[in-house]
């Protein structure tokens, strides 16, 4: 395995995982990865299950930074390390203000968020 940034950009999603659903996810990057072919199962889970659910659900501004930052993480977290954002690209995004988003917090499923950022 060589090591370079794309590796870091990899850390950087897993940890921003991590923060947003209070355990390490592990068990959802294997079932992520494990079922990109079975795209339905995997796109149908819902943003909000796989959230710390000891707190109580993003609103207004705050569930637009958790999507945005779980979109991000997401990229992070591609297979093939060439299509994974540069850190550069990470740090650009997160400083980005956000328009109000057309989506549903309640209703936005995982496969909404990949490959969007």
């Amino acid at each position: 395995m060589e090591v370079n940034e794309k590796c870091d950009v990899y850390s950087f999603g897993v940890l921003a995982l991590e923060v947003i659903m209070g355990k390490h996810p592990g068990d959802l990057i294997m079932f992520l990865s494990s079922s990109l072919t079975a795209t339905s199962t995997t796109h149908n889970i819902l943003l909000k299950t796989i959230l710390d659910q000891r707190l109580k659900p993003p609103k207004n501004q705050v569930a637009l930074k958790v999507v945005s930052i779980a979109k991000l993480a997401f990229a992070c977290l591609a297979t093939n390390p060439k299509s994974r954002p540069t850190m550069l690209e990470v740090s650009h995004e997160l400083s980005i203000e956000r328009a109000p988003m057309s989506e549903v917090f309640d209703t936005l499923t995982l496969g909404l968020l990949f490959n969007k950022v």
